[in-house]
């Protein structure tokens, strides 16, 4: 893979801009890092995310890729059961503890740890305390999956 890191170029300020090679063909496209497809290449810090907002089980979009988005939501006591049909969904725990409910067991999950729930499959998520979570999902993804009521979210923020 090869890297080329120069000062700033038509249109970027003095951040740096990075092209990228890949070692595949020189033909290859070249990815401006700093801005590339529309969208900023800054980082994102989680706790400064989540203290945006109090609300439980409200997923807020922070970024997305591939078709994916990921979200942050805050989790309190249980949800409902549910699947998707099109969908797996990977939950990352930041802060506190999560326990995944399955029909045939439960998974407890730590801070640092992370689970994935395979499209079909039937589970609540149910926060023990208050839990922060990252979720990747494709953007068709509903958060109460096949099931309709008050927690169903068709349109999503943004923070």
């Amino acid at each position: 893979m090869s890297g080329i890191i120069s000062g700033g170029s038509a249109g970027v300020s003095p951040a740096l801009s990075l092209s990228l090679n890949c070692g595949r063909d020189a033909r290859a496209p070249r990815v401006n890092w700093h801005y590339a497809a529309g969208r900023s290449m800054d980082k994102i810090n989680l706790a400064q995310k989540f203290s945006l907002f109090k609300e439980h089980w409200s997923p807020k979009i922070v970024a997305e890729l591939n078709g994916q988005y990921v979200k942050l939501v805050k989790f309190s006591g249980e949800f409902v059961w549910h699947h998707h049909d099109h969908e797996d969904e990977l939950f990352l725990v930041v802060k506190g503890k999560l326990v995944m409910h399955f029909k045939e067991r439960d998974v407890a999950v730590e801070e640092g740890e992370f689970i994935v729930v395979p499209r079909g499959v039937e589970h609540k998520p149910e926060a023990v305390g208050e839990a922060h979570v990252v979720l990747f999902e494709p953007k068709s993804t509903l958060n109460t999956g096949n099931v309709r009521n008050e927690r169903t979210l068709e349109e999503l923020e943004r923070v």
